[in-house]
């Protein structure tokens, strides 16, 4: 039987000030009541989540990692905006309940928001996850479809187009991961410099705007569970971490995706990224092709896309592997990073010299 997401003790190091926090609460919502428990999400290596248990309800508190000092990363306030933007338009995200945006409660800013439960399907589960081929091809195609529904939002209607600039959006996208590499660089990775010259000599022709997640993958999505066995089910109950939401060119958020899709035939390191490899889960062609067919958005030039998707991650893992070597981090995960990053920038080189996603 698959468990829902759970949560666990707080890890040390990453403890919440519960008394600090239940006076922030009772001066401004009140209504939440008094936090009794807390205890953390395990997945993920970026943005610190918790549970918050009062005497009836629970809420999720969202807050930049401890030592965290990237710059336009790690936003709370943008999160929190990007909720109540979409709370009229997309039922598929939790309400959110209030924002702090000063450091004085928790030592950085954080929101609070209710919690959404179901399951989420996680690169570690991989190894014992026993779904049948049928029920994970629904499922890709699902997410699939469900990442078209996002683009299709109204981005004028919803007052979405607020979030973002898309004029010139995907060389800003490439100028700044470029830049962030840079200023994170622990080691040199050649891949990592061929990709990013490629990058600057190819970019794509200009898509129409669309409302992006800008981290959209498996382990992003809860969906709902069949009551008796826990397992998923193809309905999409909740979208989470909307961090780096914005607006500019919606195949940048495809690209994303299809970096995260490992297949049967990728090397380990790349499929412990993901679990899209497991029997019956849609190729990233199959993606490809889905995509285009359900969005009608010319897919001419995806591999750009991708091969960016590749290197962002890169990136995001050279900066939690920068931070964990300078001390800002002592979760033992983060030390194990290096050979991703360099899996990745490989993975991103090959590409490039195929043509193939």
């Amino acid at each position: 039987m698959i468990s829902p997401d759970l949560p666990r003790s707080v890890r040390s190091g990453e403890e919440l000030d519960l008394p600090k926090l239940n006076d922030f609460l009772q001066a401004n919502v009140p209504e939440v009541g008094t936090v009794a428990a807390v205890q953390q999400f395990s997945g993920g290596f970026s943005n610190l989540t918790y549970l918050l248990q009062t005497a009836d309800q629970a809420y999720v508190l969202r807050r930049p990692p401890f030592g965290a000092t990237i710059k336009g990363g790690h936003d709370m306030g943008r999160e929190f905006r990007v909720l109540s933007l979409l709370q009229s338009h997309y039922d598929k995200v939790p309400r959110p309940v209030v924002y702090c945006e000063t450091d004085d409660v928790l030592g950085a800013p954080f929101y609070i928001m209710t919690r959404i439960t179901g399951v989420i399907l996680r690169a570690s589960m991989a190894p014992t996850l026993s779904l049948a081929p049928e029920r994970m091809r629904q499922l890709s195609e699902a997410l699939v479809d469900n990442l078209v529904t996002i683009h299709n939002l109204d981005i004028s209607k919803t007052g979405l187009n607020q979030l973002g600039k898309p004029e010139g959006y995907v060389q800003r996208q490439v100028e700044g991961w470029i830049k962030r590499y840079q200023n994170a660089e622990t080691d040199k990775i050649p891949a990592m410099d061929t990709t990013a010259d490629w990058l600057r000599r190819n970019y794509p022709g200009d898509q129409a705007p669309a409302f992006l997640h800008n981290d959209y993958k498996f382990d992003n999505v809860l969906f709902a569970s069949d009551e008796a066995t826990g397992e998923p089910l193809s309905e999409i109950k909740g979208v989470l971490d909307w961090e780096m939401a914005t607006v500019g060119d919606p195949l940048m958020d495809l690209g994303a995706m299809l970096a995260y899709w490992s297949e049967a035939d990728d090397s380990p390191a790349y499929r412990n990224f993901n679990l899209t490899w497991l029997p019956g889960n849609l190729t990233r062609q199959e993606v490809v092709r889905r995509y285009a067919e359900k969005s009608g958005r010319d897919l001419s030039e995806i591999l750009f896309y991708y091969v960016f998707g590749l290197y962002k991650n890169a990136v995001i893992a050279q900066q939690i592997y920068a931070r964990w070597k300078q001390g800002h981090s002592k979760d033992a995960r983060f030390g194990h990073l290096l050979p991703m990053i360099i899996e990745l920038a490989t993975k991103a080189a090959n590409a490039i010299e195929t043509g193939l996603l």
